[in-house]
């Protein structure tokens, strides 16, 4: 074991040329990163997370029945025992030949068999008063506001602020403070906590996705706090704190029926996004930590793993504006937000299998197809690939 842990805490990996561990103890007159300081961040996570698990059962989901958000979601599929053998240990969206199949052997027709397929996937759709407590997550809105207070609070008094090369003159003897050392505490706690609860939430389509951001932001975190890029790392966080709030609270907008203020909030959480992602972070961070470092500190085997993760997140803030230029431009054209691209669970959309307008009357059930917008769920069919 101590081998392995000599081998994972390899010092011409960790460090600079020619610096130790030894070199970064704490002394009487400094103080400086210490990774078994960050174990406290679990527990706290646990902490977050089980707030969070109460808070939305005795509270989100009050307040969310007192603004009249129904609890009922989409039409349910009548019983039937072989369609739900099929459904759940074979496939869940049947092909022609298997369509066939079930028809001759149920009597029923292909359409109605379909139908029967699209309204049992939609059961498994979690319903808005589900969605509107999982936004309403008070307990970690109130951390990401108290990470972004602190933030605040801990670099505007900074002069790597203002100059970012100050992040690296003297690297990695750099004293650690107390208000960045507790910071980074909240930030790792914060992330890990989402990290739990991703498993627990509703499953959304860009899944594997965040668990690679949260995966990537706890590496960063951890990196960046042992071998003492926490001025730098400071700098990184803060900017992620901005814009996460004003997304939620347009989610909360939507499914409450106030779509102006979700346009307005929406349209707030999108500028924010788009210009702290992908103007400030390239331009501020990645200069600095590609280019400044570079010139002062040089490179370093931690140095370009520090750096490659930086360059991932970069990939990932391009890929979630697209979704939210893309989720602007329909909002634009339809004249309201409906939904962001990321928001519903991991499904495939079921336009596929709707029947077109001349054959709607041809149900052998004589019901009528048409869908009821109530509490989030829209009018209409819903978009190409909203799930």
């Amino acid at each position: 074991m101590s081998g392995i842990l000599a081998w994972f805490w390899n010092e011409r990996f960790w460090l600079p040329h020619n610096v130790t561990w030894a070199d970064l103890k704490n002394t009487e007159e400094a103080t400086f990163p210490q990774a078994e300081d960050l174990y406290l961040a679990c527990p706290l996570a646990f902490c977050i997370f089980m707030i969070r698990l109460v808070f939305e059962r005795f509270i989100a989901r009050p307040c969310a029945m007192g603004l009249k958000i129904q609890a009922n979601g989409p039409q349910k599929a009548q019983p039937n025992a072989i369609l739900e053998k099929v459904f759940t240990a074979i496939t869940k969206h049947p092909d022609e030949k298997r369509l066939e199949g079930l028809s001759k052997q149920l009597d029923w027709d292909v359409r109605t068999i379909q139908r029967w397929f699209r309204q049992r996937r939609n059961q498994e759709k979690p319903s808005t008063l589900t969605r509107f407590c999982e936004s309403m997550q008070v307990p970690s809105h109130t951390n990401e506001l108290t990470k972004l207070g602190a933030a605040y609070l801990t670099i505007l008094k900074t002069p790597w602020l203002w100059n970012t090369k100050e992040c690296w003159y003297n690297y990695p003897y750099q004293p650690l403070t107390v208000d960045i050392h507790y910071y980074y505490i909240l930030e790792l706690s914060f992330y890990l906590s989402l990290l739990f609860s991703q498993f627990t939430d509703i499953r959304r389509k860009d899944f594997p996705i965040m668990f690679l951001h949260h995966a990537a932001t706890i590496s960063l975190i951890t990196f960046s706090y042992v071998n003492n890029m926490a001025r730098v790392g400071t700098l990184v966080m803060c900017l992620h704190d901005a814009a996460d709030v004003l997304i939620e609270a347009a989610k909360m907008a939507n499914y409450a029926k106030c779509q102006i203020l979700c346009n307005l909030l929406f349209a707030m959480f999108a500028i924010l996004f788009i210009c702290s992602r992908l103007g400030v972070y390239p331009v501020w961070i990645l200069n600095t930590t590609l280019f400044e470092s570079w010139e002062i500190v040089g490179p370093y085997p931690s140095w370009w793993l520090f750096n490659l993760l930086l360059l991932l997140l970069q990939l990932l803030h391009s890929f979630w504006s697209y979704l939210i230029v893309r989720t602007a431009c329909r909002a634009i054209s339809k004249g309201k937000v409906s939904k962001d691209d990321r928001s519903d669970i991991e499904s495939s959309s079921d336009e596929e299998d709707s029947p077109p307008a001349s054959q709607k009357h041809h149900s052998t059930n004589g019901t009528n197809n048409k869908s009821h917008g109530t509490n989030g769920y829209l009018t209409g069919a819903p978009y190409p690939d909203e799930h």
